[in-house]
This record gives structure tokens, sequence and C-alpha cells, in this order.
């Protein structure tokens, strides 16, 4: 059939919603503030959807008259509609509705079970409303996590609340986090804050669930008690051994009252003794996920390698860099501005670029920074690197600069550009001297290409 009569066809069945003719379902939607009679057909429903051939099959609904009944008041009528106008022809419209209502009308859908809206607005969600989680990430967390059909959003908060902790931590409503939750976020390990501060942020919501002060010389046996059983499930969730020794003594030591002794003692051996090992398996330092669409975590330890001239690969745990997004120029914009605002005083980093209509990636290392125009900087321990296919870094090709003296070039009107290699400013990236390979040994990094995308990495040392 084409497209043209799929849209007459389309088109009818919105005309039989609008025009109601025929109805044989009244639908009550909303509370009693807000509540409307909508009107549907009962065929047209059934085969759209499961609730209602349960609903009207298994008589969950009133018949009155001829005509089911249905109440809805936990759906507004104007998200019943939007709902119903789908069910009939196909149409959703979302861009004129918030955040928290796109929301309530994924959360609608689930019960209506209607399974291709609640996969669609899902990613709608992820992809253009991203906003919302900032204004309550509390209650939209403990939303998505009581439905387990929002798969893609329960992983797009969670990945999101890890890599910007504090969007939680630091709101308002975050001592309103149930426990079950809290508990689940405290055993992750690419949560991206100080182990100290997630410390401190369970001490502030423990001490909001007992309504106790921050003060243990205040504390009655009581408390102690309360406290103690309350945290009991958390403490093996926090990571002690990974805090500091100033910031152990001071924000850790002085609650001793209401931690396990052996801990206490063990700390206390680990801070003071020298060369003492930890006495239990300790987990490893929390490490945020790689933000990238062009690499993954396997890519880390090798590059961390290159940069600090090992011979070997480093192990994935023993990694001593973070690996810091600082700019993508599919998000960020394709421009020498945009390159430089983000990517300047930023000290070392790392880039990788994608050969347009290949699996090949192009990088380079850059051990100073990226500011100041017409200059060049000099250094020995900058690299250009080659893979032939992206997911295997077995493939990868390594070129430490001959002359330091030209190995860094930095200009506004420029993206990344090391030795005769150029990144123009715009995605036509190439070799401009006839010497290739001079000074940067030569590895096949092809002398004229197209980029797909490129992304640069702040290199931190941990």
């Amino acid at each position: 059939m084409s497209s043209k009569f799929w849209a007459e066809l389309s088109s009818d069945y919105e005309k039989l919603f609008e025009t109601e003719l025929g109805y044989d379902v009244i639908i009550y939607a909303g509370d009693e503030l807000n509540i409307k009679e909508i009107h549907a057909h009962s065929n047209i429903l059934c085969i759209r959807s499961q609730y209602f051939r349960s609903a009207f099959t298994n008589e969950w609904a009133e018949k009155k008259d001829g005509k089911f009944i249905l109440k809805k008041p936990n759906i507004s009528p104007h998200l019943f509609n939007i709902i119903l106008r789908f069910i009939y022809c196909g149409n959703i419209e979302l861009k004129n509705l918030q955040g928290p209502e796109v929301l309530k009308l994924l959360i609608a859908v689930d019960e209506l079970n209607i399974q291709q809206l609640i996969t669609y607005i899902q990613e709608y969600l992820i992809e253009h409303q991203t906003e919302f989680l900032y204004q309550n990430p509390t209650g939209i967390l403990e939303t998505v996590y009581q439905h387990e059909t929002f798969t893609e959003l329960w992983d797009f908060c969670l990945e999101k609340i890890c890599e910007e902790p504090k969007i939680l931590f630091n709101s308002d409503s975050f001592i309103d986090l149930k426990a079950p939750l809290l508990e689940l976020l405290l055993k992750r390990d690419d949560l991206n804050i100080g182990e100290i501060e997630i410390w401190e942020g369970l001490l502030k919501w423990c001490f909001a669930q007992l309504n106790v002060t921050n003060d243990p010389t205040k504390w009655s046996k009581e408390d102690v008690a309360n406290i103690e059983s309350l945290l009991d499930r958390f403490i093996p969730q926090i990571r002690f051994y990974n805090i500091k020794p100033a910031d152990f003594f001071y924000k850790v030591y002085c609650y001793k009252e209401i931690l396990p002794q052996d801990l206490i003692h063990d700390l206390l051996e680990f801070h003071i003794v020298p060369n003492m090992k930890p006495k239990t398996n300790v987990a490893p330092l929390r490490k945020p996920k790689l933000d990238s669409t062009l690499i993954d975590s396997n890519h880390i330890p090798l590059f961390a390698s290159w940069v600090d001239k090992k011979d070997s690969s480093y192990n994935k745990n023993d990694v001593p860099y973070e690996f810091k997004l600082l700019y993508r120029s599919d998000r960020d914009g394709f421009n020498a501005a945009s390159f430089h605002n983000k990517c300047d005083s930023k000290g070392a980093t790392i880039w990788i670029a994608k050969i347009q209509g290949t699996t090949q990636l192009v990088g380079g290392y850059n051990p100073l920074d990226w500011s100041g125009n017409n200059v060049w900087k000099s250094t020995t321990n900058s690299f250009l690197f080659y893979l032939t296919d992206e997911k295997n870094i077995s493939s990868a090709k390594l070129s430490y600069v001959n002359n330091a003296n030209y190995a860094i070039y930095c200009h506004d009107t420029q993206g990344p550009h090391m030795g005769d290699f150029l990144c123009s400013g715009a995605n036509n990236w190439y070799f401009y001297s006839i010497d290739v390979g001079i000074i940067y040994p030569k590895i096949g990094i092809p002398e004229n290409f197209m980029v797909e995308n490129y992304e640069v990495f702040q290199v931190i040392k941990s």
C-alpha cells in the first residue's frame, strides 16, 4: 500500500476519534479538580492495547446503557487525549510538553501497556528533555526505579547521576532518597565524586532520617544505637581506605562511636603504620565511565602507557590517569573557536578523530596545552597514533615526536596541530609538508582525509 493510502487511512481514523461517531466507551480522565468525559471505540482500543482488551473482556469496566465506563483519575484529560490520538492514527506530538509531563505520559502508557510508546517516549526524554533530571533528581530516579519497563531511561538516569553525582548529592531532596536506591548508588564503581564527599552525603542523609544533629557530643545512647542500625547496610559500600589521611582524621574518626570498632582499628593502623596494607579486600577507586562515542575503556590503559612511555600496557585497574572529556565536535561545533574555548589552559590533552567512512582512528597527545596564538611549543613527550580498526587496539601504531622544537603548534584559527599534521579548524585534515615523517615518524596516517567526529580529553594525574 502506498504512503498516500496510509496517510488517508490515518486521517480517517483521526476523524473517527474527533467526531466520536458510534462510540461505545466513556472514559472519565483526571481527578475531581480536572475531570473530563472522553469517548472512544472499544474495538480500536482492544486491537491497540492489551490493557483495554483485558478491561473489556474481563469486565473490569462497568457497562451501562450498552457503553463501557472507565475511570482513570490518575491520567489527566490532556495526556489521555494524546494517548488516544496515537491509538487511533499513530501520531504523537511531544514537543509542547515539559519533561515532568512527558514522564507522566510515560507512566500512563506503561499502565495502559502501549509498548511502542514506552520505548519511543523514553528515547524522546533522553534526547530532548535531559534537563528535567536536574529539577527533581530524587523523585525522577525513584519513579523510574519503580517501573521495570523503563530500562533505557533507568540506565540513562543512573549513568547521568554517576557522571555528575552532585546533581543528586547537592539537591534539597537528596535526604528523601529511599534507602535501597541510595545503597544501589553507593555500590557503583563509576560514581564520579570523592569518597569523603560520599561519606559526608551518607551522614547528611542518615541524620535527616533520624532527626539528629551532626554533633556526636550531643548524641544519647539511643541516638548512637539508631545511627549504627541505619548505617549498617551502607558501611560496606564506603571505600574508607581511599579517603585521604587528613580527611579520615577530621571527618571520619570523629564518628568512631557509630563505626565498627575493628574497622576503626584497621584504618588507624593503615594510616599510622608505614607501608601497612589493608587487612581486608579493598574495593578499587571509583572511576567514572568514559564519556566517548569513539573509544571505550579498553583504549585507556594503552593510551596511559604511551603517556608514560611504558613498554607494556597498564592493567585497567592501575591506570594512573583520569580522561575527562572537554570537547566533542558533533556536540560543541566543528570549528577552531569551540575547540579553543573548551580546551585552552587545560594542561595535557589527548585527542581522537574518526576518519570519515572508515573504522580508522587518528589521535595525538599534547603534554603541554593549546593556549597561545601563532606559537610553537617544544616537548619530547608528545606523540601521534593511528588505529586501522577502532575496536582493535592491537592495530594501533605509535609515533613519538622526532623534532621537539616543532612538536605542538597553537593558533586561534586551528584545531589540534602537531608538527606538520594539521586540523585547519574544519573537518578536512592533512599533512601540509612534503617531508611527511620528519617531525613525527610515519605510521600510515593518510596524508589527507575528512573527519567524521573528534574528541579531546584532559589527561589528569590520579
